[in-house]
């Protein structure tokens, strides 16, 4: 599960859906700053023992492409948006950076031993994706997937829905505003698994969680807010006063503002399966 995306990835219209999945490029910069890597190990977990070529599906500017060099000889991540890609490939010059989608991989039959993705699977077309995966992995390869973002149960998020329930909206009554607890809280946790669909040659999937802390700024949280779909699609005046009321609520509610940071305690949910044969 992860604070990623707003509203349910899985209620979007197919058209509404890949607008978001390519709205990412738009704020490459902002999401090479200011988006955690998953924490190591959820991706020590997902990987298999020694593994020789390990793909990094929906690498975005390579957070975790970075913790999979060092862990296989051969590293290749995929990315359809040229301007993530262009970062990826600056940022992690030891990964071999590639276009392409989990639909539609660049890559020859039977020659990978383990796919992942890091809050970018449920992006993807799930039947033909795991089709493509099952093409390209080995056998009994590992596919896995992990979603990372902040924790609901958390200390900070619990104060945050706290001071949220007991103020009315917006500070003003613009047509422009935005309700962060609408926006936000309402739909953040969203339940994301790596559920496989019958005749699919995959075992049951294995589930593994971990948390962790994060000490954030309120330029971190704010920067991280700005790398989500629904924020980047925002027209300007919408989103600025978004981020206002953000800002609000961060220097009013908990006190953080300017150098001040806060604790944010962060859950990983990953995923993994082997191809069957």
């Amino acid at each position: 599960m992860a604070a990623d995306e707003n509203p349910d990835v899985g209620a979007l219209s197919s058209e509404e859906k890949a607008r978001r999945s390519r709205s990412f490029g738009n704020a490459a910069d902002l999401y090479e700053r200011y988006r955690p890597a998953p924490p190591v190990e959820s991706v020590e977990w997902m990987l298999p023992d020694h593994p020789d070529t390990v793909v990094d599906l929906g690498a975005g500017t390579g957070a975790m492409t970075r913790l999979l060099v060092g862990r296989s000889r051969r590293v290749v991540a995929i990315e359809p948006d040229a301007r993530m890609r262009e970062v990826l490939a600056r940022c992690v010059p030891n990964a071999e950076a590639v276009d392409g989608r989990g639909e539609a991989m660049p890559l020859e039959n039977g020659t990978v031993d383990a796919v992942v993705a890091s809050s970018s699977w449920h992006w993807m077309d799930r039947v033909p994706a795991l089709r493509e995966v099952a093409r390209v992995l080995v056998p009994h390869g590992v596919l896995g997937a992990v979603w990372a973002g902040p924790d609901m149960e958390g200390a900070f998020m619990q104060q945050a829905q706290a001071f949220l329930s007991q103020t009315d909206g917006p500070s003003t009554t613009d047509a422009d505003d935005v309700d962060l607890s609408d926006a936000i809280l309402d739909p953040v946790r969203q339940q994301f698994d790596l559920a496989i669909p019958d005749g699919l040659p995959f075992d049951p999937p294995e589930h593994f969680v971990h948390r962790w802390d994060i000490a954030l700024s309120a330029d971190e949280l704010i920067g991280l807010l700005g790398t989500l779909s629904w924020v980047i699609l925002m027209p300007e005046v919408r989103r600025a006063r978004l981020i206002e009321e953000a800002r609000r609520l961060l220097r009013d509610a908990l006190g953080i503002e300017g150098p001040v940071t806060v604790e944010v305690t962060y859950r990983a949910d990953a995923w993994r399966t082997q191809r069957t044969d």
